[in-house]
């Protein structure tokens, strides 16, 4: 089945990942901006990471088939730093206008601290300026619903971006109600451990429905699967569901979702290989 993975962190990955994933019917992937395994040093160094999200990826990806579309942010493990933060976002702009770009993220909150949530506002303050997009990282484990109420809470606080134009993402079973019933979109990240496996992400969509869910893989420098989206589609399908209830959660909700997006079409998509 042709899918989308709607977060992946394919800076994180093997080139030969981008062949398993278009043999498994992968068309296009979202990678959000993120940690690079170590804290940046300076302003510049995102500058590149930046032109590798919108400049190199793309043609990386497209040797097999797969387009490639980015978010753009200082990641949450790196918001300590309010100052450095501050450099970024102002350097953002720079980038808005290349046409692989979908918005602002993943932003959000890692250890929930008084300095994440100063950088997340001003990250939502470009957002709302610039009218993007926004693809909220929510924190992992014992900080999880906390910081997932703090978010919502400065998402509703703002109030100039409309809930639809935000995905609170990774979310699992103690929050993915509470974003829903503000009006967001929500992702599920296919985790093998932490997270949320194929297995729990079918269980929530049975008991939620299809309407405003994503799935992804995440993909990142961790133990993580880039075929967690088709793992998903084995489950959903085991289950019984039709192909109809599952294309639309990886096909065309993300399609949905993006097309917010001013700059998002999907004019020229190739097939996958396996269509």
């Amino acid at each position: 089945m042709r899918y989308i993975d709607p977060h992946i962190h394919m800076v994180s990955r093997t080139t030969d990942d981008y062949k398993r994933m278009a043999l498994a019917g992968c068309s296009l992937v979202s990678e959000p901006a993120f940690w690079a395994g170590f804290d940046r040093s300076g302003v510049e160094g995102f500058r590149d990471y930046f032109r590798q999200l919108t400049e190199y990826e793309g043609r990386r990806a497209g040797q097999y088939g797969i387009r490639h579309h980015c978010w753009l942010c200082i990641n949450a493990k790196e918001a300590e730093n309010v100052a450095l933060s501050r450099e970024v976002i102002a350097m953002i702009p720079e980038f808005l206008n290349r046409p692989n770009v979908l918005g602002i993220g993943e932003i959000g909150l890692n250890k929930n601290t008084r300095n994440e949530a100063t950088v997340f506002l001003d990250h939502l303050d470009l957002a709302a300026r610039t009218g993007e997009l926004v693809l909220v990282h929510t924190p992992h484990l014992a900080d999880k619903y906390a910081g997932t109420r703090m978010i919502l809470d400065m998402l509703a606080g703002d109030g100039r971006i409309p809930p639809d134009r935000v995905c609170i993402d990774h979310v699992e079973e103690h929050t993915i109600r509470l974003a829903l019933e503000a009006g967001h979109w929500v992702g599920m990240t296919l985790y093998p451990i932490t997270k949320c496996t194929p297995a729990r992400a079918a269980d929530l969509i049975e008991r939620y429905g299809t309407e405003r869910i994503l799935v992804n893989s995440a993909g990142d420098w961790g133990h993580s699967d880039p075929l967690a989206v088709p793992e998903f589609i084995f489950e959903m399908r085991a289950r019984g569901h039709d192909d109809a209830t599952i294309r639309r959660i990886v096909w065309e909700n993300p399609v949905q979702f993006f097309s917010g997006c001013r700059r998002f079409s999907l004019s020229g998509l190739r097939e996958p290989v396996n269509a």
